[in-house]
C-alpha cells in the first residue's frame, strides 16, 4: 500500500525546524541514517551514528545545531532531533485505525461507558463499571475486568489485562482466605500500556497510573500502586503492591520495586535492578553486575562478600 509523501518544507514546518537545502524535496518515508535511500528522511540523535552523516543516502537528515557543519546535503535543524523524528513519524502512519471495516466483536457490560470516539479491537472485553475516555484505543484481545477508568488519548496494546484481582490473601492455616479487591484502577490521559501487561485494581483504595505514563510490554503493576506522571517503564518490570512513586520515574528492563515503598520524583533505575527500600533523593540507581565468565564471577563474589562482611 502506498504511503504518504511530503515536501521537506512541510516537515520542517511541522517541527518548527530550520530548513537547509531544497524546500520542495519530496520525502516519502523515514529511515535510519545508515540504511537510508533517496526519498527518505533520517535523523541523528545518538552520537555513535555520526559517522554515517557524511555519506548517508537520505534526501534529508534531522540534526541538532552542533552537527550542522558536517551536513553534506539537505536537512532540518532542530534542538531535539529525536523529538522531531517522533513528531514526523506520526505523519507516515498508514493505518490510523487498524480495525476499520473489520467486524466489531468486543463485549461491554451494560454498566460501562465508552466514548463514541474510542477505537476497540476484536475480542476486547469490558467488564462492569468501566469508563473509557475520548480518542483512546483498546487493541485486540484486551480485558478491562472491572472498575477500570481509562482517560483520554490513551492506548492499550494487545493482550493486556487491566483491573484484574490484586494478589491479596489472609493466611488461615492450613491455607489462605481470599481478600476481595474492591477498589478501582484509574489510568490518566495520554497513557500507553504495552502488549501483555497486567495492572491490578486496588483492594480498598485505588491503583493509579497518572497522566503520560508509558509502559513497555509485559510489565506488571500490583494493587494500590500509585505511579506518577510521565513515568516510563521498560519491558518485564514489576512493581509490588502499595508502592507510591513520584513523577518522571524511568525504569530499565527486568527491574523490580518491592511493595509498600515510597520513591521520590525524578528517579532512574538501571536495568535488572531491585529496589528494596525507600528512595528520597532524585538520581540514577543501579544494582547490577556485568556478565563475566563463571570462574571470574566466583572470584568477584568472594571479594564482594569479604567487603560486605567488614
Amino acid at each position: 500500500m502506498s504511503g504518504h509523501s511530503y515536501s521537506l518544507q512541510d516537515l520542517a514546518s511541522e517541527v518548527n525546524g530550520r530548513l537547509v537545502g531544497e524546500p520542495t524535496t519530496e520525502i516519502h518515508s523515514i529511515s535510519t541514517i545508515q540504511n537510508a535511500s533517496s526519498g527518505c528522511i533520517s535523523f541523528l540523535a545518538n552520537p555513535k551514528y555520526k559517522k554515517f552523516l557524511s555519506d548517508t543516502q537520505a534526501s534529508a537528515v534531522i540534526i541538532g545545531p552542533e552537527n550542522e557543519s558536517d551536513l553534506r546535503g539537505s536537512g532540518i535543524i532542530v534542538d531535539d532531533p529525536y523529538a522531531a523524528y517522533a513528531i514526523i513519524s506520526s505523519m507516515f502512519v498508514i493505518f490510523k485505525n487498524p480495525y476499520e471495516d473489520m467486524e466489531k466483536s468486543f463485549t461491554a457490560h451494560e454498566t460501562s461507558i465508552i466514548d463514541d470516539s474510542v477505537i476497540l479491537g476484536p475480542n476486547v472485553y469490558i467488564g462492569p463499571n468501566c469508563t473509557i475516555g475520548a480518542n483512546s484505543i483498546i487493541h485486540a484481545n484486551c480485558s478491562l475486568v472491572m472498575n477500570v477508568e481509562v482517560g483520554k488519548n490513551s492506548i492499550i496494546h494487545p493482550n493486556s489485562v487491566l483491573g484484574s484481582d490484586g494478589f491479596g490473601y489472609a493466611p488461615n492455616h492450613p491455607g489462605y482466605v481470599k481478600i476481595e479487591q474492591l477498589g478501582k484502577l484509574i489510568l490518566g490521559d495520554s497513557v500507553e500500556i504495552g502488549a501483555s501487561c497486567t495492572i491490578d485494581r486496588g483492594a480498598i483504595d485505588h491503583t493509579e497510573i497518572h497522566d503520560g505514563v508509558k509502559l513497555d510490554n509485559q510489565v506488571h503493576i500490583a494493587h494500590n500502586v500509585i505511579l506518577g506522571k510521565n513515568s516510563a517503564i521498560a519491558a518485564s518490570c514489576a512493581i509490588a503492591g502499595s508502592t507510591v512513586i513520584g513523577k518522571n520515574l524511568q525504569m530499565g528492563g527486568l527491574s523490580g520495586i518491592l511493595g509498600h515503598l515510597e520513591i521520590c520524583d525524578n528517579v532512574l533505575i538501571g536495568a535488572h535492578t531491585l529496589i528494596t527500600k525507600n528512595i528520597t533523593d532524585p538520581g540514577d540507581y543501579v544494582g547490577i553486575m556485568p556478565a563475566q565468565e563463571k570462574k571470574d564471577w566466583a572470584k568477584s563474589s568472594v571479594f564482594i562478600k569479604k567487603r560486605n562482611d567488614k
